[in-house]
């Protein structure tokens, strides 16, 4: 049978790397955290607010486009602008901390990754390591992706939505800074979540949980409930900014099929 290449540690030699991996962990959050503090006023008004404005690469994109499809909403009003306020007195500095926070987890996480591998690999076999070194790196990638579909397509087009939605005239639209930010790092972090989904269908396909049957069976299941998880992403209504939501989450469930292993072949013992 074969055995894990480095020698067998006891507990208290498991504890003190684990103690190692969460203070390296948490220093490097720390380290980016503190530089985030000093650079956020310059990405709050370059990145994060970005999208409140007309000029957003994203609209101006989409303005372009309109120009050959006719019946996209428009993009085109150059005068949009979205007003962000600030209802309490101590929103703007822990928007700052918590926002400093998250751009180093966003920044930290290969690093973060590569130290869960560090800790775990001694435990593994040489072809249980490739395999999971893939997944780290895999999962990783595809987190980068969701976060800039979230950021580029995802976000702005729902807070285009939603900054001009107007239930009466007698509402004076204003966002304040939490929900914005609420809705911005919900938004980004969950399309990150999103498209790690070929890398759970690995894992579970590799567990004997998931077979490549399974997404054959249920297509026409998952194109329904897909649909409704992009009406519910981007509640705009209109086909074009359902389907910028939900052909990459269709995408991402064909993608995954093949990440799985395929049915057992039926033997006349079966």
């Amino acid at each position: 049978m074969p055995q894990p290449q480095n020698e067998e540690m006891s507990f208290w030699d498991h504890l003190e790397e684990l103690r190692w991996t969460l203070f390296r962990s948490i220093f490097a959050l720390l380290i980016f955290t503190v530089g985030g503090f000093f650079v956020m006023p310059y990405l709050f008004d370059n990145i994060i607010l970005k999208p409140c404005s007309a000029d957003f690469y994203t609209y101006q994109w989409m303005c372009k486009v309109s120009t050959y499809v006719p019946f996209l909403p428009d993009f085109c009003d150059q005068t949009f602008h979205v007003p962000i306020v600030n209802l309490n007195l101590t929103t703007q500095f822990f928007t700052h901390m918590s926002s400093s926070f998250w751009m180093a987890v966003l920044l930290t996480f290969p690093y973060l990754m590569y130290e869960v591998w560090r800790f775990i690999s001694p435990a593994l076999y040489a072809n249980e390591k490739k395999s999971i070194k893939w997944v780290f790196t895999g999962g990783t990638v595809m987190f980068f992706i969701g976060c800039a579909v979230g950021y580029f397509m995802v976000y702005p087009v729902t807070l285009r939505f939603l900054a001009t939605y107007d239930l009466s005239d007698a509402i004076t639209q204003q966002v304040s800074l939490e929900s914005y930010m609420d809705t911005f790092l919900l938004m980004i972090f969950i399309m990150g979540v999103v498209f790690e989904m070929p890398i759970l269908s690995w894992l579970l396909s590799q567990l004997g949980i998931l077979r490549r049957s399974f997404f054959k069976k249920y297509r026409r299941y998952a194109i329904v409930g897909l649909l409704i998880a992009a009406a519910i992403i981007t509640p705009s209504g209109d086909p074009f900014t359902l389907s910028i939501v939900f052909f990459p989450l269709y995408g991402l469930y064909e993608l995954s099929s093949f990440f799985v292993k395929p049915d057992k072949p039926v033997t006349e013992d079966d």
